[in-house]
């Protein structure tokens, strides 16, 4: 038996946007991408015509895990939090200073990127799209 972990980042219409972002931030290949007007309509609960473009799901491979990103739901609106992040692990510090500068652009950052007791390079950065990142550079 397989038992996989994967995040997923539920946003408010701007989906592609967010994947076209990770795919340059994070190195990130979309493996995946459904647009609610490409799956199967539900006739009980027709797709208003401005989501017929936005993204029902999609795949991206980042190193050896998988990210899922989708717009929301008709209907559902998704709301920031900050009980999860996610963990961007490397043992390259040239990669987190260019994973930390990229995803901080438009977004916000909590702890800059620095040398710790615990890290050669560690930072933390909100990003544009209200979604936390650790950056974590292992010894």
């Amino acid at each position: 038996m397989t038992v996989l972990v994967n995040p997923y980042i539920m946003l408010n219409g701007n989906a592609k946007k967010a994947i076209e972002f990770y795919a340059e931030s994070l190195d990130a290949k979309v493996l995946f991408q459904q647009t609610f007007g490409e799956a199967i309509e539900d006739p009980e609960r027709p797709l208003p015509e401005e989501f017929k473009e936005r993204v029902a799901h999609s795949v991206l491979k980042i190193g050896e895990m998988e990210l899922l990103v989708a717009d929301s739901e008709p209907g559902q609106q998704t709301h920031t939090g900050d009980r999860v992040t996610i963990c961007m692990t490397t043992n390259e510090v040239e990669k987190a200073q260019q994973m930390y500068t990229l995803l901080q652009q438009g977004g916000k950052v909590n702890i800059p990127l620095t040398e710790t007791y615990f890290s050669p390079a560690y930072g933390v950065v909100t990003d544009q799209f209200g979604v936390t990142f650790q950056i974590f550079t292992r010894k």
